[in-house]
């Protein structure tokens, strides 16, 4: 099999993970030139605004970047144009199946690697023809499925022929020697870079994260079929109550509403601060070059 460094042109097999929000042109650029693969998530962004990512990012770095696609999205087809017309080689995508742009993407030499929660839907993609799959697993920050990285990504490996990426639940080396002791081929990162220094969210947020412990986050929106996990903060804990508490659907929205760009712009106690369980281990900001450096020591063990 040949390996995703090779496939991608890239110098760690490190991805950054694409969080809605924050994974922005500086850090995936950052991470880029650092050996490693930054990914601008595009999620909420319209076709005019990614064009504009995409094009400082390259003013940033000359190495291979990618794009996240929410492939549930109404946009998602002015989105693949842009990535097309911009001549960016690798996607990779969530939430909804890359089937009706397969043709285009391989048309145009484009990588695509799915993000996936289990084996069956791993195997559908394999089928399509993708490049490799992000093996996600629940402990992860965001949108997650039900499986832990430790059962998912050995289940993974062995059932499709293309490389498998770690993914939930990595925030250093030891992390990764162990997603390499379960088959994968390399790892994704979320949390972990969102303590970057390059990463362009406010200082407060990344104390916030820093200041976490190993049982501060909490998964929202299970009963509703759309687990998110978050850390804990006044917005987080009144949802859960009223998960709990069987309050009307509607009602969850309407508190929830812009959580994750309220986030992003500071706003720790009324905004969803996306963030893995590994958060608990993650104390100090720093550079994505550093972060890369101790990921890949788990190579190396």
């Amino acid at each position: 099999m040949e390996k995703i460094t090779d496939i991608l042109k890239i110098d760690y097999p490190i991805f950054q993970g694409a969080m809605a929000q924050i994974s922005k042109y500086q850090l995936a650029a950052a991470v880029s030139e650092a050996g490693g693969l930054g990914i601008i998530a595009s999620g909420g962004m319209s076709a005019d605004q990614l064009r504009e990512e995409i094009q400082n990012c390259k003013q940033q770095t000359t190495k291979p970047f990618a794009v996240n696609l929410m492939l549930m999205a109404p946009n998602v087809p002015e989105l693949v144009e842009v990535i097309i017309a911009e001549k960016v080689k690798i996607v990779t995508t969530g939430a909804g199946t890359p089937k009706p742009f397969m043709p285009l993407f391989k048309e145009h030499g484009i990588k695509v690697i799915p993000v996936i929660p289990n084996v069956k839907i791993a195997k559908k993609m394999e089928e399509l023809g993708v490049d490799a799959v992000v093996a996600e697993g629940s402990e992860a920050g965001g949108h997650i499925g039900e499986l832990s990285t430790m059962v998912l990504t050995p289940q993974i490996v062995d059932a499709v022929k293309i490389p498998v990426i770690a993914a939930g639940g990595i925030g250093e080396h030891r992390g990764v020697a162990a997603a390499c002791a379960l088959g994968a081929h390399g790892v994704q990162c979320g949390t972990a870079f969102m303590l970057a220094a390059e990463c362009p969210i406010p200082e407060n947020v990344k104390e916030f994260i820093a200041q976490t412990s190993d049982t501060d986050t909490a998964v929202t929106g299970r009963k509703g079929g759309a687990p998110v996990r978050s850390i804990r903060n006044k917005m987080i804990d009144q949802y859960v109550q009223w998960e709990n508490e069987n309050v009307p659907r509607e009602k969850l929205e309407e508190l929830t509403m812009g959580s994750a760009r309220k986030a992003a712009a500071g706003d720790i106690e009324n905004g969803s601060v996306m963030a893995g369980q590994v958060s608990g281990m993650l104390q100090k900001v720093r550079t994505a070059k550093e972060i890369l450096v101790d990921l890949n020591q788990g190579f190396q063990k």
